[in-house]
């Protein structure tokens, strides 16, 4: 074999259609596009148009917003103490928001960390946050813990 043998197999490729070449061709004259119209224009693009009528993106309503702030990460009790629990955590290192990162509680362990008091804790734990709830520093305190409020400077 040499290279100026080379072919690819049958059916591997296909003749592109050709267009407006006579009435025969069964695609002359209008090319296909059919008569008038917009349609049948070059260079038109309508996707999304409904004729005049207020489109379906414009007509829904904006959901939500963008926070501009700094991302923050909120944690419950109840979701400390299952990790405790499950082993995730230990309650003998104080919990920060690197040690939940760790252990995939949290997404990012830049981001500010709160602690919310949902749930309530059974072990004795040091808790670093950048804020926690009122009720949720009761209940560290009540179960003998520690919650030491962290401030981060930028």
């Amino acid at each position: 074999m040499k290279l100026n043998e080379l072919q690819n197999n049958s059916g591997a490729t296909k003749n592109p259609k050709r267009v407006g070449r006579g009435i025969g061709s069964g695609t002359g004259k209008t090319a296909g596009s059919g008569q008038k119209g917009q349609k049948s224009r070059s260079g038109v693009a309508i996707k999304g148009f409904e004729g005049g009528q207020m489109p379906l993106q414009r007509r829904l309503p904006k959901r939500g917003f963008s926070h501009i702030g700094e991302p923050t990460c909120a944690i419950n009790l109840s979701d400390i103490q299952e990790a405790i629990d499950a082993k995730k955590l230990s309650a003998s290192v104080a919990i920060t928001s690197e040690v939940l990162a760790n252990a995939g509680m949290i997404r990012n362990a830049n981001w500010s960390l709160r602690v919310l008091a949902k749930g309530a804790l059974k072990d004795k734990v040091t808790i670093s946050a950048n804020h926690f709830s009122k009720s949720a520093k009761e209940a560290i305190e009540k179960a003998g813990g520690k919650a030491e409020e962290i401030n981060k400077s930028k």
